[in-house]
């Protein structure tokens, strides 16, 4: 079921790091087809905080790439390296509340710790051991400008949590086990794609969020980030996530399925949406 006609607002966030692939393709399919569907807007935003590894010219291709895919959004695209000070913003909020607090244990900590296991489906972070956290008491130092020091916002140990997915239906997480403590804002002065993802869905409008099966568990993150900032949640929507002929989750490694390698080898748009129709 497709959110409301009148206010729907989607979008697109792909993140210049590399070139766009057919898993990209399906699921900016997907979220343009739910828009018109709902006779909503359909916005596109850069998710260019990665500055180690985002680079110009993959916009101009991811550009030209969504273009020659068909798909068309209804505002100028907006850029997440523009918006730093919204983040910060949200970030003082956060700490002002009590929320967050200085993170000096590394990666390697973590993982190295016996109560670590990696979260979830998405294996990229580690759950971060409740020992590790200040003790009570502890008094919070201020906010550094720049910020050369992680902050993680404490999530509520057991406190159950749910969401209604709106390709896979009712979604539940319990915070401190199938989650812990995750980073707002990193050691570099960036913000985390958990916090700068909320803070601009919620400053634009979105109304429902589809994105790749892959970050479900961040969704109980943010909507912990949500309610900690007074934002109203979207919906969502996680669409099944593409594999090559191994099985192997589909990445930007994936040249050989780059929309742009297709295009050079003459396939088409239409040619490739049939191939999912079919298939």
């Amino acid at each position: 079921m497709v959110p409301s006609v009148s206010t729907y607002r989607g979008r697109l966030a792909p993140s210049p790091t590399g070139l766009l692939h057919l898993g990209h393709a399906r699921t900016f399919w997907t979220a343009q087809a739910r828009t018109h569907a709902a006779g909503g807007q359909l916005l596109l935003r850069n998710d260019d905080l990665d500055t180690a590894r985002c680079r110009p010219e993959f916009v101009t291709a991811m550009l030209e790439d969504l273009r020659w895919f068909g798909l068309h959004w209804n505002e100028p695209m907006v850029s997440q390296s523009a918006r730093i000070p919204l983040y910060r913003a949200a970030l003082a909020r956060l700490h002002a509340a009590g929320c967050i607090y200085p993170c000096a244990r590394s990666r390697r900590d973590v993982l190295a710790a016996a109560s670590a296991p990696h979260d979830g489906e998405e294996n990229d972070e580690p759950l971060y051991p409740p020992q590790f956290r200040p003790p009570a008491g502890t008094p919070r130092p201020a906010l550094t400008d720049p910020i050369a020091v992680n902050w993680r916002l404490r999530v509520p140990d057991g406190e159950s949590l749910s969401f209604m997915d709106g390709r896979t239906g009712p979604q539940h997480a319990v915070a401190g086990k199938d989650f812990g403590d995750f980073l707002v804002w990193r050691k570099d002065d960036a913000p985390s794609y958990q916090l700068a993802c909320v803070v601009d869905d919620a400053a634009m409008g979105i109304t429902e969020v589809v994105r790749g099966a892959d970050l479900r568990l961040s969704t109980f993150r943010q909507l912990l980030l949500y309610r900690a900032l007074g934002f109203a949640a979207p919906a969502f929507y996680h669409c099944e996530l593409m594999a090559d002929e191994k099985g192997v989750r589909l990445a930007k490694r994936h040249d050989a399925l780059a929309l742009r390698t297709l295009h050079e080898q003459g396939w088409t748009p239409e040619g490739i949406r049939a191939g999912w129709a079919s298939g």
